[in-house]
């Protein structure tokens, strides 16, 4: 009994002498939207801090809020911020608050696939609105054809397609579409998850390609930094100020500009439809979630510092991962607002 007692205790001492030597775990989850740079990120965190260990799962937006509500990861990830009642769901369950940090900018883009057309098309707001309300139905309507002078659009039905998943993608693209449509706005409105009007659903970025693809006059939107890395074509779009822009960073820096005088204090804030010349339309942050309370201190000090350095060097792998920069008044604000977690 003396023998298997001892074996116990040294067996409890080696678990609990190698769980010292292994890293803090922290455990997070949400936006596919931001997870190449988040990726690097973390793997980069982890050389400078070997004892901090961040593990992310990429399983979308609606998916990261949910989790982090529900208490079963230490923060969440989403492109679209949370609202009023999910704040208040949160509150009601965890006795404190959840905090919105802005991590990169990027875009949501519209791509095609129409049998011998080649052009880089250009898309007005109507046009956009009127496909995804399956009101232009012909690829050659007016509403398009209009703004692609000396292309040969045909006659063809388009076919619609979307994100089938809780996404923040769709999130930025149905807020834009709720600012240019009031017809959107009262009959769909904005959200991770809406009830599509038309269309066939695809999972993900990858899901939603695969099907556009496939699929000949299909139309529908990934990610900006998906489509730059998979070529993907796709067009322009008109902005506030009358201009077609093409997504790229020096578009979505623009749209981020016009934010940085008005950006709240909790920092949920839309750039969908910005003003500006030079800005593209359908341009957003995209946000960490993180809990206002840790029950470990060990997780918080990681995390705020880890926030911290996000913040700074974490910068500089935005640009090559096609993502654009924090304005650095909003990083100014941001340094700042890391101590409201306690």
């Amino acid at each position: 009994m003396k023998k298997i007692a001892g074996l116990l205790a040294a067996g409890l001492f080696l678990a609990v002498a190698l769980g010292a030597q292994g890293a803090l775990l922290i455990n997070g989850a949400g936006a596919t939207f931001p997870y190449p740079i988040y990726s690097k990120w973390f793997d980069e965190y982890h050389k400078l801090h070997g004892d901090i260990q961040i593990n992310y799962q990429s399983v979308g937006s609606g998916a990261g809020i949910k989790q982090v509500t529900e208490g079963t990861v230490d923060f969440g990830a989403s492109d679209g911020p949370m609202n009023e009642e999910q704040i208040k769901t949160f509150q009601d369950k965890h006795g404190f608050s959840i905090l919105h940090f802005p991590t990169v900018l990027g875009a949501a883009v519209p791509t095609y696939n129409i049998p011998g057309v080649t052009a880089a098309l250009n898309f007005t707001p109507d046009a956009l609105a009127g496909i995804f309300l399956g009101r232009v139905t012909k690829w050659n309507d007016p509403v398009i054809a209009g703004a692609n002078k000396g292309v040969s659009l045909p006659a063809n039905d388009i076919v619609v397609v979307h994100r089938s998943d809780g996404s923040g993608t769709t999130y930025i693209w149905t807020d834009y579409l709720s600012k240019v449509s009031d017809d959107w706005k009262n009959k769909v409105g904005k959200g991770t998850s809406i009830n599509w009007p038309v269309g066939l659903g695809g999972k993900g970025n990858e899901g939603v390609t695969g099907l556009i693809k496939q699929t000949p006059n299909a139309v529908g939107y990934v990610e900006l930094i998906y489509a730059a890395q998979n070529n993907i074509t796709y067009g322009s779009v008109k902005n506030a100020a009358g201009n077609f822009v093409k997504a790229d960073l020096a578009g979505v820096s623009a749209a981020a500009a016009s934010s940085v005088k008005t950006m709240p204090e909790d920092f949920r804030v839309s750039i969908t439809n910005a003003p500006g010349k030079a800005a593209y339309p359908i341009s957003s942050f995209t946000w960490l979630l993180v809990p206002e309370k840790f029950s470990e201190a060990g997780k918080r000090d990681a995390t705020k510092g880890f926030l911290k350095w996000m913040m700074a060097d974490g910068q500089s792998y935005a640009e090559q991962l096609s993502y654009a920069k924090l304005p650095k008044e909003v990083v100014a604000k941001e340094v700042k607002a890391i101590d409201n977690i306690k």
